[in-house]
């Protein structure tokens, strides 16, 4: 018999709403709680909870905003965040693109997208959250120097990333003269990851930097803006 999902917050709920987030802004969000200035980090699928936990534990003076898609997921984080003494993170129940397509360009030092679903079969690649114009999108997002951190486990969906994100001209690789690296020591490696590491499983890792200059005229056209996201929607 599955367990009943708990939905009481036993202390503050740090869940944020695309709505909110899209009112507000991120920047007023987290303004009570951090100096002015402050970098903003973003997890697209934040699954269990415990890479943005150790990330936001390790920089108490950056904000994190966790994504995630699954309800369930997103209310055990909220408990969870409920009992400890983090006031660094935020969690939004949504898509990654409806986060991505509200955040100012510009603005986002760094994007993790850690093992996203490799939807392996050739007609469901689509649904892939690293599409080349959600890369695009993200890149126009970060700040000069700003990262884009991306890791899977998955062969043919590492085969389909490094196509894509060595193809975006707003990002240099970091990891020069490697594409990519299967080892990363100074990672937290989840719960998750411990599982399938056990089975065999191999991890790729991704590091691109936005480059310091401005976006050329047709770099600069957001897709996500332009009725991309609308698609996402309408297929989701």
């Amino acid at each position: 018999m599955p367990r009943t999902l708990k939905t009481d917050i036993p202390g503050e709920d740090w869940r944020v709403s695309p709505e909110q987030a899209r009112q507000k802004g991120w920047r007023e969000i987290f303004a009570p709680d951090l100096e002015e200035g402050f970098p903003l980090v973003v997890e697209i699928g934040f699954g269990r909870g415990e890479f943005i936990i150790d990330l936001a534990a390790r920089n108490p003076d950056t904000a994190f905003v966790g994504v995630e898609y699954n309800r369930g997921r997103v209310v055990k984080m909220a408990r969870r965040l409920a009992r400890r003494e983090f006031r660094n993170i935020r969690i939004v129940e949504a898509k990654g693109q409806e986060v991505v397509c509200d955040l100012p360009l510009n603005s986002v030092s760094e994007f993790w997208v850690n093992f996203s679903d490799p939807w392996p079969k050739d007609r469901h690649a689509k649904h892939r959250i690293l599409q080349a114009e959600m890369i695009h999108a993200m890149a126009l997002r970060l700040v000069p120097g700003g990262l884009l951190h991306a890791a899977t486990d998955h062969e043919n969906y590492a085969e389909f990333i490094q196509d894509r994100i060595s193809k975006e001209s707003l990002l240099e690789n970091a990891l020069t003269p490697f594409p990519f690296v299967r080892e990363m020591p100074e990672r937290m490696v989840t719960a998750y990851q411990k599982i399938w590491w056990e089975k065999g499983s191999r991890p790729y890792f991704w590091e691109y930097q936005r480059v310091a200059r401005e976006p050329l005229l047709e770099e600069a056209v957001d897709p996500l803006m332009k009725g991309v996201w609308r698609l996402f929607r309408q297929e989701g």
